[in-house]
């Protein structure tokens, strides 16, 4: 193994803080249903879940195939029109990427969302030509909490699992990256640290995080 470092990014509420605007989204598609989420239902059964999982949770019974590429679109599209006035990346992220590139750090993002949201993203956030694997839900048969995007994203930076941090904000995303032998930093953005699996780092945002911070957590 050579010291190579690879930093690894989740989207929704890591590099943007979009859980607010994806609960919006799905409060509209489950009112459309008659059906209205708590906040504590979205905090348990939303964050960091792939669409798959939240809907067949909220209607009470398997969604897939068609159905679900419907009701995905149908939702994501929702999301993607009320999102797309306030896209701002967190705080600091901008420089803390600059200064990981300048240093020769790998960059990655995996996320459980479809890849028209992340282009939406990207679309504002400059990063796309500074990242060396992209991977969305198209990409993976198996979502977080399983490691399946994490260990690919590994191979598709050229590096191994213990050479790479994970930013996540979700329960299931940190689990997948620690079923993965990865490193965690829990951004909570979303949950308190109480809620989400032990991590060697949490953050609010990234404006005191550099290099050398990073560096430390591989001894």
């Amino acid at each position: 193994m050579n010291n190579e470092i690879a930093v690894i990014f989740d989207m929704d509420g890591v590099i943007c803080h979009t859980n607010p605007y994806h609960s919006l989204a799905f409060r509209e598609f489950f009112s459309a249903r008659n059906l209205n989420p708590t906040d504590e239902d979205f905090a348990a059964h939303m964050f960091g879940k792939s669409n798959s999982y939240i809907l067949s949770h909220f209607l009470g019974r398997p969604i897939a195939g068609e159905e679900l590429l419907q009701m995905e679109n149908e939702k994501e599209s929702l999301f993607r029109e009320i999102y797309a006035a306030h896209i701002e990346p967190i705080d600091g992220i901008m420089e803390f990427i600059i200064d990981l590139q300048l240093n020769k750090v790998k960059l990655g993002v995996a996320t459980s969302a479809p890849y028209a949201n992340l282009d939406l993203i990207l679309s504002e956030v400059p990063i796309r030509e500074k990242l060396g694997s992209i991977m969305a839900s198209e990409d993976v048969k198996k979502h977080k909490p399983d490691p399946e995007v994490y260990l690919t994203s590994a191979r598709n930076l050229g590096v191994m699992p213990e050479q790479c941090l994970v930013f996540e904000d979700s329960y299931s995303g940190i689990s997948a990256a620690l079923n993965a032998g990865m490193r965690v930093a829990g951004v909570l953005t979303s949950h308190t640290i109480a809620e989400l699996p032990p991590c060697n780092l949490y953050i609010q945002d990234y404006k005191e995080l550099s290099f050398d911070k990073i560096k430390s957590l591989f001894p």
